[in-house]
């Protein structure tokens, strides 16, 4: 079961992704979501970005923009309005 947000895609590969969607990784699991490349401009995003950075860099050891913060927090940050 579970819930669907809007705009966030499920992929059966990991190497799927959609023109104008982005791969992420979240949390302690690595957990992936393909986004629409229009949350990248979100304030509330920008921050997730800059934590991003600070912890990792360029280098994301995932081969994918890596975010640093829980899984928790990243589908509230994707689902505000402000998104």
């Amino acid at each position: 079961m579970g819930f669907h947000l809007p705009g966030v895609k499920k992929t059966s590969k990991s190497g799927e992704v959609p023109k104008g969607y982005l791969a992420i990784y979240v949390g302690e699991e690595m957990k992936r979501f393909v986004i629409p490349i229009s949350h990248l401009n979100q304030p509330s995003f920008q921050v997730l970005l800059s934590e991003a950075e600070e912890e990792f860099g360029h280098d994301h050891p995932m081969g994918a923009l890596t975010i640093p913060c829980r899984e928790d927090i990243f589908l509230k940050v994707i689902s505000s309005k402000e998104c």
